[in-house]
């Protein structure tokens, strides 16, 4: 019974985690495509780096690409955006 319980609590964390992923990685894409306003990479690399750190290989892909498009000073906000993100979440 116990190993039943266990199991439950593993499932539910893996399922809210690939929900967290997958919003994270849609913020990405929204931000990067322009759909809630202008196209912002800044707020694109962000969320991709935040989904890529959760385990998204798609993230991985589409921050490197929106980063071929930025600035080192760009990248540097970007991460440090993540960062705060993290300390609040």
């Amino acid at each position: 019974m116990t190993v039943l319980q266990f199991d439950g609590v593993i499932h539910r964390h893996v399922k809210q985690n690939i929900c967290e992923v997958e919003s994270l990685l849609r913020r990405g894409l929204d931000a990067a495509s322009g759909k809630a306003g202008a196209c912002d990479l800044i707020e694109a690399h962000k969320w991709f780096n935040l989904a890529a750190m959760r385990g998204s290989t798609q993230a991985v892909r589409y921050r490197r690409e929106v980063s071929q498009e930025m600035s080192n000073m760009e990248i540097a906000e970007a991460q440090r955006a993540a960062r705060d993100w993290l300390s609040v979440h």
